[in-house]
Order: C-alpha cells, then structure tokens, then sequence
C-alpha cells in the first residue's frame, strides 16, 4: 500500500494527486503545483527537465484520476462481511459499556480568516496557509517556503507588504489625479483660445471682407468713369476726323474737276477758242491746314495712374510680406562694436519666436584649434593656421559650443553663415571631443546630439546616425525654436522670409549645448538682440555644461 502511495504522490507537494495531469515526457503531477511551478520558471518538467511546447494544453489524466478516487474511498467490504457502518448510525452497544454514551462534539468549522488576509488559501507545494510574501520572487509563500526556498531572500508579512503596496497605489492614484486636473486645465485653456482665435478670425474676415467690398465699389465706379471719359474723347476726335475727311474730299473733287477742264482744253482744234477760254480758267483755291485730332492717350491714362501704383503695391505686399517699419523690426545685431544693426524681413512668426529669444556666446574653451573666436566670442572663423592650445574640453574636430545650455523652458537664437558646408544643432554635455567614423563631424551622427548640415544644394537633417534630405537652403540666415517642454527643435531659414525646414521630436532627458562646425574659410555669426533677456531660472544654466 505504501508502495502505490508513493507512485500517487505528486513530486512538487509530495501529497497525493489532486486532479493529476501528464506531461508530453510521460511524468504526472497535481495541476495546480505544475501550473504553480511554471509561474516563477520555464516551462520544463521538474523531474526530467523537457521542455514544455508552446501553446500545448495541460489535460487531466482520467485513469489516474479514478486510481485515487478508489484510493481515497478505501478497500471495499469482502463477500459475507458486515457492512460498514452508516455515518450517524449507532452501532451495538459493547457489553459493560454504557448503552448511551454522550455523544462527542461534532468538529467545529475552521475559523474563516479575514477578508484580505490571505489565510484562506494554502500554499500548492505544502499545504500550509500562505502568511507571508516573498519580495524576491515576487509571490506568497507559507512557513515551509521560508525555510526550504525562501530562506535567503527579503520577505514581509502579507498586510505589511499590501499596507505598503496601497500607499503605492494611492501615490500613484494622487498623480494619475493631478496630471488629469492638469490636462483639463489646458484643455479648458485651449478650448477657449480656440474660441477666441474663431470670434477674432470671424470679426477679421468681416471687416477685410467689408474693406475689399468698399474697395471694389470705388473701383466700380473709377471704371465706369474712365470708360466714359473714354468714349467722350473718343466720340469727339472721330467727329473731328469726319469734318477733315470731308475737306479732303470736296478738294479732290475740285482738283480732279479742274484736271478734266485742262485735259479738254489742250485737246481743242481751235486756236481763238482755246486761247479765250484758257484765259478764264483759274486754279483751285489751296486747302487750308487742318484741325489736329484732340487723341491724347496719356491724358486718358493720367486717371489711373494712381490705380497701376496701388496694384504694384498689391502684388509687391502679396509676394513679400512686411510689416511697418518700426525700431523693433530690425533683425538681430550680428556682433556688437563696429557692426551695424543688420535689417531683415521680418514676418508674423519671426516676430513671435523673438519673445524666447537669447544672446548667446562661444565657449573659447571648446573652440578647435583652427577655430579663431573674436568681438566679444560672438563670432568663429576657421583658419587654416592652427592656434598652440590644448585642453581637454577641447575639440579635436572643426567644432565649438556654446557657453550657455538649456535643461528646461523655451529658447530661441539665430546665426549667420558666410558660406555654406556649416552644421549647426544642440547636443548633451556627454558630446564626445574626439573624431569617431568617417565624418568630419560629430552632430547627429549619435543618439545625444541633433543637428542640421547646410551645403551647397542641399541641407540634411542628422540624428543618431540617420539623415533625412531637405531642400536646399536659400539664405544665410538661420534660426533655432527649441521647446524641452513640448520636446521639438525646430530650424528655421529667416531669408527672404521665415518658414521651418525641419523639426526633431524627442524626450530630452539632459541638458542641452548649441554647438557648431565650420568648414574652412566659414565664419559663423551669433545675432544678438538688445531686447533679448535670460529666462527665469536660466541664470544658473548659462554657465554651461560642466
């Protein structure tokens, strides 16, 4: 019998088979302890280490199932024997016993464990209650576990560890509750501005359209008056040129009359007859000069000239918008001393990006040494004679940064390039200072720098290696939007007008440095505005990276 129960035994609780199941290698086990068992391991047979297929169902083994069942119901009685007793029956009495023996007290209920605790379920390998919570597994586990498989590892009392994990929920809970409050915040304040943007765009369109509307009826009624300011003078110089037409020819008439009376006369045989009457003939009075026609095609003109200035003035505002010429329109001032204010077009967006604006300066201590730095290091040439320096936060390529970095808020700066073959961007303080590949630069050939090559007939936008082609790029005048809340940089070429020619989104987790590269012979410009001021917060950040 010992021998049977020791083939009913399941390997991992070492109790008798409870809805045993066999795997493919032929070993059988209690389905809960194997599914148990596979929830902290691979899934492999524990005795003979096969591997469990993929995606295969455990399936109950219903032969052994019925083994224990008889198993567990006992021998049955032998032909003739007496049967058993009937629970709740009373057997006969034993003699010299008592016949009415008090009954025993039927076996109370266990005690149901509290709600949450834990206690009401028992560990699949040893039976036992589960009172505790393995912190390195990651499950609970009885008494036994903690002895046998647990023994070394960090464990906790089941309310401690759920008192613990609900303070956790709740945390999470409170956050989850602000960052709501948060995004309904600023959606209630975008849905607003997006009213406002609706109400001020609807009263706009109205009162252009009622501008264009006045303007085309003055046009209307300009038209009108010049067409029949046309047809007037057009009426009289052809009234003009009938009455001479008619002086012409009624005097052709007279002259071709007094042809004839000459052709006749030479024509007559008669001596007396031709000498009397050549005698009285007279030659045709001269024609008289005739009215010049009243036609002045300039005179007509004269009216709409003011109209042909007005359409050129149109079409010039159409094509290259500009604002009133005020102070705070000139574009940034490249370098202070000797250079003047340098005016640029500027347009509705440039405007708007001028309110993050931020002077910035090179870094003489990161500059290469072909990289020659002058008026107050707002200004980098690359020369071919090399300057005797070292250091280590130097560039052994054509590369300089920034003074000032960036970790949180919006900033915004423009640059002006000689030539092409430059590379501007913004890069982590961890920027390696020595060449690595092929390239001649650094600046978005890793994952911790952005950056934008400008060259001859193209541009290319760099990142982690990876280039995307851009147009080429018209002017030499660029500018750089970088917002680390929203997590955009965006580069902008601000000639003749402003428009962006690419924008990276990423997650920045460090600060961020400007930095450059120059081919040789480039200058590069960093503009600086009078207006310009550090945002709050920034005086820290602008001494740049350690």
């Amino acid at each position: 019998m010992d021998a049977l129960k020791d083939k009913l035994t399941c390997a991992i609780c070492l109790e008798l088979y409870l809805e045993p199941v066999t795997l493919p290698c032929g070993h059988n086990f209690c389905g809960d302890c194997i599914r148990d068992w596979w929830g902290c391991r691979d899934k492999a047979c524990p005795e003979c280490r096969e591997h469990f297929p993929d995606g295969a169902e455990l399936r109950r083994n219903v032969t052994l199932s019925g083994v224990l069942e008889l198993m567990r119901a006992g021998p049955a009685p032998a032909p003739g024997s007496d049967p058993a007793p009937v629970p709740g029956s009373d057997p006969d009495p034993v003699p010299g016993s008592d016949p009415d023996p008090a009954p025993a007290p039927a076996p109370g209920p266990d005690p149901a464990p509290a709600p949450g605790s834990g206690l009401g379920a028992r560990c699949p390998r040893h039976r036992q209650p589960l009172e505790l919570f393995c912190r390195t597994e990651g499950r609970c586990v009885c008494s036994a576990c903690t002895v046998y498989e647990c023994r070394l590892h960090e464990r906790a009392l089941l309310d401690a560890e759920r008192r613990e994990r609900e303070a956790q929920l709740r945390a999470m809970l409170e956050v989850s509750r602000q960052q709501a409050a948060q995004a309904e915040s600023q959606l209630k304040e975008l849905q607003e501005q997006s009213n406002q943007i609706q109400s001020s765009a609807c009263t706009l369109a109205s009162a252009v359209s009622s501008k264009f509307s006045c303007l085309l009826q003055i046009l209307e009624t300009r038209r009108t008056l010049a067409l029949t300011d046309i047809e007037v003078a057009k009426t009289q110089a052809l009234a003009q040129a009938r009455d001479g037409e008619q002086r012409l020819r009624g005097h052709l008439e007279v002259l071709a009359c007094h042809d004839r009376r000459i052709r006749d006369l030479l024509e007559q045989p008669d001596d007396q007859t031709f000498l009397q009457e050549s005698q009285l003939l007279a030659p045709p009075g001269r024609l008289g000069p005739l009215t010049p026609l009243q036609w002045d095609e300039e005179q007509q003109l004269a009216g709409v000239e003011s109209l042909s200035r007005l359409c050129g003035l149109l079409l010039d505002e159409g094509s290259h918008p500009r604002a009133p010429a005020e102070p705070a329109d000139l574009g940034p001032v490249e370098a202070p001393g000797p250079l003047a204010p340098v005016p640029s077009p500027v347009c509705p967006l440039r405007r708007k990006l001028w309110q993050n604006y931020r002077n910035l300066t090179f870094d003489p201590d990161s500059a290469n040494c072909h990289l020659y730095l002058s008026r107050q290091d707002q200004q980098v040439k690359h020369c071919h004679k090399p300057r005797d320096v070292a250091g280590p936060r130097r560039f052994q390529l054509w590369q300089v940064q920034c003074a000032q970095s960036f970790q949180n808020g919006r900033h915004y700066w423009e640059v002006r390039t000689s030539n092409h073959s430059v590379t501007l961007g913004v890069a982590y303080p961890e920027l390696s200072r020595h060449k690595q590949g092929p390239h001649t630069d650094n600046i978005g050939r890793g994952p911790s720098s952005w950056g934008l090559c400008v060259q001859e007939d193209r541009a290319q936008a760099w990142h982690n290696g990876k280039a995307q082609r851009l147009p080429r790029v018209s002017g030499r005048l660029l500018g750089m939007d970088l917002d680390l809340a929203s997590g955009h940089l965006t580069f902008y070429s601000l000639e003749p007008k402003a428009q962006p020619l690419h924008t990276f989104h990423a997650m920045f987790t460090q600060p961020l440095c400007p930095i450059f590269w120059l081919l040789e012979g480039r200058t590069l410009t960093l503009c600086h505005r009078p207006e310009a001021k550090l945002a709050p917060g920034l005086q820290e950040e602008a001494a740049g990276p350690s």
